[in-house]
């Protein structure tokens, strides 16, 4: 599985953006998906996390209320859009897919668990 993140960029606080990850190869259907951020100086955290049928979804506290994690696997991608964003989410983010799941229903948010990589999608949020 390769994985293509976009959609990052510079926003002013409490501003949009819509992050996507587009997925190559065919088992996208059969993987869940997350989010990660990983700011400067920081360890990548998880963001948010989605199953594969799409059912069932996680957040980091951080973002409750703000972002929302779907998924479109007739077109291999999974999307974050962010809401009211704050400096504080300014970070480099990256998708992860990882394709041997417990359950259509199973979420993952540690790193550890996740197979494959994207490869990051600066967002910069200023004040």
């Amino acid at each position: 599985v390769q994985l293509q993140a976009s959609g990052g960029g510079l926003v002013q606080a409490g501003g949009s953006l819509r992050l996507a990850c587009e997925a190559s190869g065919r088992t996208f259907s059969s993987s869940a998906m997350g989010w990660f951020r990983q700011a400067p100086g920081k360890e990548r955290e998880f963001v948010a996390g989605i199953s594969l049928s799409g059912i069932r979804t996680s957040y980091a506290d951080s973002v409750k209320g703000r972002f929302r994690i779907f998924r479109d696997n007739a077109n291999h991608t999974a999307y974050l859009p962010m809401n009211s964003l704050k400096p504080e989410d300014t970070a480099v983010y990256y998708c992860a897919a990882r394709i041997y799941v417990a359950s259509s229903s199973s979420v993952y948010s540690r790193r550890s668990e996740y197979n494959y990589w994207g490869q990051g999608t600066q967002v910069t949020v200023s004040s």
